[in-house]
């Protein structure tokens, strides 16, 4: 055994000294930094943001978990709005669907809420005092991540942290189905963290701690799976590049991906300063191409615009 050691030091050597496998990433996105683009009022700033959102006149929906949990913002960074009643206790979703409406996901509240893009509340799914549902309960959630709209009228919610499902809803918001469970296998997931709908309505599920992407049909069908992209924490569909953009939040970047789950460009890094993320947890993608990064950590939205 004593002859031994020295060949097995060796080894533990070279395997030290091996490089560890490498993330997969793509070439760099052709966008910049528009600097200080928010303009916010004197004395006001963000909470952790944790979701944003793009309405179809490119105006910018931001949801944080500061003072002023709501605000609008034209695409120059002007606010337009700020709601001063927001019924929730902690943001985390934000999608503002093909009307106009907006609507939040409170991911402590258990709730899925629906306004007008006044601010006046149209409809509630949740428990009765916020209470948490089961993984088979229709209309409750236990802390609820996003949703998405189908080109059928449907809408999904990506019920994530403890359910560990995707609930379907017809768009008068009365139940269909849901499926998922907590595991590693097809059709489970580890914090079902986000979810888009591309425009011939496949599901792509971002299952955060598994760290792969799930696609499905409109039924809940398995489609596919996304590994070795880095660990998705937002999706996004763009319609105009029929590619999904991915908040990789443990990697601090975002990732921009084609229909075949192949990166074609990724953006950003970990950091404090301008330009940089942490905790990049949800982004959005207006009609020009640029994208608009939601941080908790660095407390801020920022736009990087197409350089021409």
């Amino acid at each position: 055994m004593t002859r031994l050691l020295p060949a097995v030091l060796a080894f533990g050597a070279l395997l030290a000294l091996a490089p560890a496998q490498s993330l997969k990433s793509g070439p760099p996105l052709p966008h910049g930094l528009v600097a200080n683009w928010a303009q916010l009022p004197e004395g006001w700033n963000f909470g952790e943001v944790s979701g944003v959102d793009v309405d179809r006149h490119d105006n910018v929906w931001v949801f944080n978990r500061g003072p002023h949990p709501v605000m609008q913002f034209d695409k120059n960074g002007k606010l337009l709005q700020a709601w001063k009643e927001v019924p929730v206790k902690s943001s985390h979703g934000i999608r503002v669907d093909p009307q106009g409406n907006v609507w939040l996901v409170d991911v402590v509240g258990h709730a899925l809420l629906k306004f007008t893009p006044q601010g006046k509340l149209l409809m509630v799914i949740a428990n009765a005092g916020g209470q948490p549902g089961t993984n088979d309960t229709p209309y409750a959630f236990n802390r609820p991540t996003s949703l998405a709209f189908h080109p059928n009228g449907s809408f999904y919610v990506s019920d994530g942290y403890v359910n560990q499902r995707v609930v379907r809803y017809t768009k008068d918001g009365d139940y269909v189905k849901h499926w998922g469970s907590k595991g590693t296998g097809n059709s489970q997931f580890d914090i079902a963290h986000d979810i888009t709908i591309d425009r011939d309505g496949k599901l792509y599920v971002a299952d955060r701690t598994n760290n792969r992407i799930q696609v499905f049909d409109a039924d809940g069908n398995f489609l596919n799976k996304w590994t070795g992209v880095g660990q998705p924490w937002g999706l996004y569909y763009a319609a105009r590049d029929n590619a999904i953009y991915m908040c990789d939040g443990e990697n601090n970047r975002v990732v921009k991906l084609n229909l075949d789950g192949q990166i074609i460009g990724t953006l950003g890094s970990f950091g404090k300063a301008p330009g940089k993320f942490d905790f990049a947890h949800h982004m959005a993608v207006d009609s020009t191409g640029a994208i608009y990064v939601a941080e908790i950590k660095n407390w801020r939205v920022q736009k990087f615009a197409i350089v021409r």
